[in-house]
């Protein structure tokens, strides 16, 4: 295959994996819709919601690195459409046991666990393969495509869903799902995952303990990535500051109504949309780390003007729209954190490695979740949410100023600095 023609695929890949993406995942928002307000409803108790949550988290969380290895040792095209082949026949399972015996809870648990696990290795295996996908200098846009149909989905999913539930029966969700996902595997089963792989196809697989314990070693090796890896653990723990006491301070002490609440997690949907469209039509960030440590250090202070309506007092409708605008803010902050990160992990890891060192990435972002919600409603029970605002705030600039110092800075973009040295002598 010429270069021309491997473009012209790319440029297929470009649209194929975004709208296989996509669908797939507005059919999966649509049936955790559903399936969030059918529980709720026939059981009247949190926990029975809070234990399918558990059951959508902890499953992907335990097996992403399971995945990284499978992706990196077998074929990513199979791989990939197996667990989308898993997950359509699990809802499928669901749908018969439904007709035949009935819906229950422990049905619905057992379901999302195996949907879960189908979905860390379709996810960690997809996310490894776009820069096989698509060309180097697309890549940028290609993330932004991939985060751009994860804000449509996440904004058109509850939509629907609210639509459909109070005209039609759980067997239409269950449909829905299925019928996305069927449409995702035949447009995925058309793309080549191989297009622009540099690999060497190497004629023995490593076991799968070895091949787990060389994607540690591999990291200790790769300094940068190292300290990538620890600030998203540190900030995935920090972050649940706002995860957790937005709808607590939002919420509870400030009495806002769960309509207009809707709005504002909206708006971080809409500026998670926004930012994708930014990065999918402006040049390459040329020193991603730098990028991604101004976006946190924004993040931060962003943070902290989260408490301006606990300490001043402001009317109803201003304290909505300041809160809108907060967290549309939040979602561009965070999309200037993640998205050159991502695009530069995706050129620097060696693609031997690629699939363990995002699944490690994955498990250890995911486990910092519950034990952050843990923490935090620990927290906000016992000290007044401006002060864990405020020391959250600057314990997050702390870490992006120590883990992102300079030096770091400099070995990981040596091209950038440089030529900024250059420049400076030669202007002298």
């Amino acid at each position: 295959m010429n270069e021309e023609q491997k473009y012209k695929k790319a440029s297929y890949h470009l649209w194929t994996f975004t709208a296989s993406k996509m669908i797939s995942l507005l059919g999966s928002h649509v049936l955790s819709f559903g399936i969030g307000l059918y529980i709720l409803a026939l059981t009247g108790s949190a926990m029975s919601f809070a234990t399918t949550m558990i059951c959508s988290i902890l499953p992907r969380a335990l097996v992403a690195p399971l995945a990284g290895y499978v992706a990196d040792n077998y074929s990513k095209k199979r791989t990939i459409l197996v667990a989308q082949a898993g997950t359509i026949l699990t809802v499928g399972g669901l749908l018969l046991y439904t007709e035949m015996v009935g819906l229950s809870v422990y049905a619905i648990y057992m379901a999302t666990v195996f949907n879960t696990i189908c979905s860390a290795f379709s996810g960690v295996t997809f996310t490894s393969s776009i820069a096989t996908l698509v060309d180097p200098e697309r890549l940028q846009k290609a993330m932004s495509f991939n985060q751009m149909s994860v804000s449509i989905a996440a904004i058109g999913g509850p939509v629907i869903g609210g639509m459909m539930y109070g005209f039609f029966s759980m067997e239409a969700f269950l449909l829905v799902h299925m019928s996305a996902y069927v449409i995702a595997f035949c447009l995925e089963a058309t793309m080549n995952f191989t297009l622009y792989s540099t690999r060497n196809q190497v004629a023995e697989k490593e076991k799968v303990w070895a091949g787990l314990a060389s994607g540690f070693r591999y990291i200790k090796q790769q300094k940068v990535v190292k300290t990538i890896m620890w600030v998203s653990l540190w900030i995935n723990l920090f972050f649940s500051a706002i995860v957790v006491g937005g709808t607590y301070i939002i919420i509870e002490l400030l009495k806002v109504k769960s309509t207009h609440f809707g709005f504002i997690e909206a708006s971080g949907a809409v500026g998670m949309l926004v930012a994708s469209l930014i990065f999918a039509t402006r040049a390459e960030v040329k020193a991603p780390l730098r990028f991604s440590k101004i976006s946190l250090l924004l993040l931060a202070s962003s943070l902290g003007l989260a408490v301006v309506p606990l300490v001043t007092n402001l009317s109803y409708l201003t304290m909505v729209i300041f809160y809108i605008v907060i967290y549309f803010i939040f979602a561009i902050f965070e999309m200037g954190i993640n998205m050159p990160i991502m695009v530069y992990l995706q050129k620097l890891i060696s693609e031997e490695y690629r699939g363990r060192v995002l699944g490690l990435m994955e498990t250890m972002a995911m486990s910092m979740m519950p034990i952050g919600m843990i923490v935090y409603g620990i927290l906000y029970d016992t000290f007044p949410a401006t002060v864990i605002l405020l020391v959250t705030s600057a314990i997050i600039v702390t870490i992006s100023l120590v883990m992102l110092r300079t030096s770091v800075l400099k070995e990981a973009h040596p091209e950038v600095y440089n030529q900024k040295i250059a420049t400076e002598s030669v202007a002298n």
